[in-house]
């Protein structure tokens, strides 16, 4: 493409100097407007909102008034919680943005891939993702995945070209690249025409809307939220009925059954969830995993299955040339040689062989590049021409059997001879390379004498030159780490390109049996239930393809495994996005990294163990609310129930039930922060909505009992008027939440589970003010009256009770 074209297309883009910084504090600015508006227009602030509107109307001012604020105060504390949630998440997203780079003046900078505008000029290399709708202006050796748009698994190569017709087929349009893919191999600079959702991949999404298929733990919070809602439904048109049915006024009737609704309603499920999920997301991240996504958190705590690489995780990442020998196995500086001019002057992706092979020896001063086949995971082999002792050659590098199976010839001392006399000595050199724990690369020439463009047809007919043998010494402590995942429940299954006899090396350093080694080709041709079983009983698969490592994933996944993946390759993408959690590091190919779902900051397995804790210590608080919540508000209504029908009066005035409410709401949404028994964090949290529901029906059975006594001690020992009653009620059930949660949250003798230090002193200030507040003249306000003392202690003794009546139970009812 000419300069002149290119600078054609800059006027019509319409590219914008306007500062990023202002359009990203308007999208936050937006973020938090929707997230108030969100709690403002929910169902139940909409009931609350009617049930003040009815009051003010039929003259209850007073009652009309404490909704209203109830309203704006409940809003206000869950805008805040999940405003806070939305923040820290984008905090930590930014913090492993993904990134492209993009030439400005003489200067290139790295962009986040969204702020990427129409007539930026981006430079792209092998592994990066490509983040708009782009013409090409250069291009060197491209390849490019287009899987995403296109279902074509093979990398489709693109050039620099003429303008093509309008309706050319996507797939056929040579000259562009499409936001969403990615480049496998080269290089390219490209101009950005369509960017976010008016690019191709933009369009495709708006249309398609797709969700990903709900977790156990989305699934089980939609199911606990129906099942208290047909509960709250059938009850409160219970309580509606007796109500009218006593002859008691219609609108009071309906403000009490309206409140009740909302009482017994876990309003803030939606935000404890959340705030739990992004509290989670902050410890992770202290701990050097980064969540991308909040509900991946609970797959990571229940992940069964780890699938990993062996680079950087197994192995110390810090790859050497051990040796560099001829074909008969001698140490050669000629190999040396050959390989630092392939290494140093191919310009596709920075690799760790490269840089190994350069920091033993350093090409030529002058040397240059004439041409260049670039590396891709299909070939698994890298060739550039060069001149060398004067001639033009090709030096090729890459996996040895495919290597191999390109020469005709092997050099020996010198001489260029006929290598099939002598092919089964070489592979057998390999073979015992390869045994003592080295990767083991092949290296061959070829002199070029013609002057066209190079292509992958002329690797062929080459000259074998020798080895290179790199070590990558495995972790100290990958053995102990392996151990802890097992101990953590999670098996783990090695994935590797290398070659069987490098993964049969490594098994026993690993503690692993030999013989659950197998390689890729194995599952070529198998059956379902064939790849279920080879999947399942193989811990080291080597030798394995891109497509193969997808395979892998989803036989565990079908077989019931929660998979997580581990990998940073440009080849792992497909495996990453497949998995439940995709795990990534921070210094992973782009397109690894934007598959992912959690970024490590450390590549090492006992952050993967952290971050499984941290998603079960995360797991186990969420549960914990939605237990104690689901009893107490079951135990509640059955007691409103009762208390409906025996009583001449409403038990607790609409205004008193939501204050109530309220109060309660306060620790709820700390329980994020509460520590976790360890034996919860050792094991997988599961979700049993039949365990949930015998939960709520025991313990709620058993607040309902303590209520009804509370009742009888009120109405028959101590003789209270109305006001006395709803006073009494109010106290005892704001004491009772407090040692509901103080009980409840372990399975544990409750002395002998320690509660996080913030979260217990909120409870008891919460649970406190409870008390104090009907004393006060905001109490008169809310129809409250003084208790008398003896009422008082009454009552204190009978929320220890209460105490130690949970503490029988949890014997019998286990959670």
């Amino acid at each position: 493409m000419s300069a002149d074209e290119v600078a054609a297309l800059f006027p019509a883009l319409e590219a914008t100097d306007r500062p990023l910084s202002q359009a990203r504090g308007r999208s936050r600015l937006r973020a938090w407007v929707g997230i108030t508006l969100r709690q403002l227009s929910s169902p139940i602030t909409m009931i609350l909102l009617v049930a003040a509107l009815i009051a003010t109307a039929t003259g209850d001012t007073v009652d009309g008034g404490v909704i209203l604020l109830i309203v704006v105060l409940s809003a206000a504390l869950g805008a805040w919680q999940e405003g806070r949630a939305a923040d820290a998440v984008a905090s930590l997203l930014a913090s492993v943005a993904v990134t492209v780079r993009v030439q400005q003046g003489d200067t290139v900078v790295d962009l986040p891939t969204d702020a990427v505008r129409p007539g930026d000029r981006i430079v792209l290399d092998a592994g990066d993702l490509v983040p708009a709708d782009c013409r090409l202006v250069e291009t060197d050796d491209l390849q490019v995945d287009e899987s995403s748009l296109t279902g074509e698994s093979f990398p489709v190569p693109k050039v620099a070209g003429e303008p093509l017709p309008a309706d050319t087929p996507l797939a056929q349009r040579s000259n562009t690249l499409f936001n969403g893919t990615s480049v496998v191999s080269g290089k390219a600079v490209a101009i950005a025409v369509l960017v976010g959702a008016d690019s191709t991949f933009g369009h495709i999404s708006t249309a398609l809307e797709k969700r990903a298929k709900p977790t156990s733990f989305e699934t089980g919070i939609r199911q606990f939220g129906l099942l208290l809602l047909r509960v709250m439904v059938v009850m409160v048109v219970a309580i509606l009925v007796i109500t009218l049915v006593l002859g008691r006024p219609l609108i009071d009737s309906l403000l009490f059954a309206l409140a009740l609704a909302v009482g017994i309603t876990p309003q803030m499920l939606p935000v404890v969830v959340s705030v739990s999920l992004a509290a989670g997301a902050r410890r992770m991240a202290r701990r050097d995993v980064i969540v991308k996504r909040l509900d991946v958190i609970e797959d990571l705590g229940a992940m069964s299955v780890l699938c990993t690489d062996k680079t950087g995780t197994i192995t110390a990442g810090s790859v050497r040339v051990d040796r560099a020998t001829d074909a008969a196995g001698r140490p050669s500086e000629r190999v040396l040689d050959l390989a630092a001019l392939n290494a140093g002057l191919q310009t596709g992706y920075a690799n760790p062989l490269d840089l190994a092979v350069l920091a033993r020896r350093t090409p030529p001063t002058g040397a240059v590049l004439l041409d260049e086949v670039p590396y891709d995971f299909t070939r698994k082999r890298l060739s550039v021409v060069a001149t060398v002792d004067g001639q033009r050659t090709m030096i090729t590098k890459g996996a040895f059997e495919g290597l191999l199976a390109c020469c005709s010839q092997v050099e020996v001392d010198g001489a260029v001879l006929s290598i099939e006399p002598r092919r089964a000595e070489i592979t057998e050199r390999f073979r015992r390379f390869s045994a003592e724990g080295f990767r083991v690369i092949g290296l061959a020439a070829a002199p070029i004498s013609s002057e066209r463009p190079l292509t992958v047809a002329d690797e062929q007919g080459l000259i074998f030159i020798g080895f290179l043998a790199l070590l990558d010494p495995v972790k100290t402590d990958a053995r102990a780490s392996l151990a802890e995942l097992a101990r953590l429940g999670i098996r783990t299954k090695i994935l590797t390109g290398d070659n069987r006899y490098v993964a049969a090396a490594l098994a026993p350093q690993l503690g692993i049996e030999a013989g659950r080694v197998a390689v890729g080709a194995d599952l070529t041709g198998l059956g379902r239930a064939q790849v279920h079983e080879l999947v399942s009983r193989t811990s080291i698969f080597a030798e394995v393809e891109p497509s193969q490592k997808q395979v892998i994933v989803t036989a565990l996944r079908d077989a019931g495994e929660t998979v997580g993946f581990l990998g940073d390759g440009i080849n792992d993408a497909t495996a990453l996005h497949g998995a439940d959690g995709g795990i990534s590091v921070d210094t992973a190919a782009s397109v690894a990294k934007k598959a992912a779902a959690v970024v490590l900051l450390t590549k090492e397995l006992a952050v993967v163990a952290t971050g499984v804790r941290l998603g079960r210590h995360t797991f186990a608080n969420t549960l914990k609310y939605v237990r104690v919540a689901s009893s107490a508000n079951f135990g509640n209504i059955l007691s409103m129930v009762v208390a409906a029908a025996t009583l001449p009066f409403l038990p607790m005035l609409p205004g008193q039930i939501l204050l109530l409410n309220f109060l309660a709401d306060i620790p709820n949404t700390l329980v994020s922060r509460d520590n976790v028994d360890p034996e919860r964090v050792e094991r997988a949290g599961v979700w049993d909505m039949r365990r949930v529901t015998r939960f709520m029906i025991a313990f709620g059975l058993l607040s309902t009992v303590f209520d009804l006594a509370t009742f009888a001690l009120m109405r028959w020992v101590f003789h209270t008027d109305a006001a006395t009653f709803r006073t009494g009620w109010f106290i005892e059930s704001g004491l009772t939440q407090f040692v509901a949660m103080m009980t409840l949250r372990t399975s544990r003798p409750a002395w002998r589970s320690r509660p996080d230090t913030v979260f217990f002193w909120v409870s008891l200030g919460v649970a406190a003010a409870t008390v104090t507040l009907t004393f006060t003249p905001l109490g008169a306000l809310a129809a409250f009256v003084a208790v008398p003392p003896a009422l008082l202690l009454a009552l204190f003794a009978m929320v220890v009770g209460y105490g130690l009546s949970n503490e029988v139970l949890k014997r019998f009812v286990r959670f």
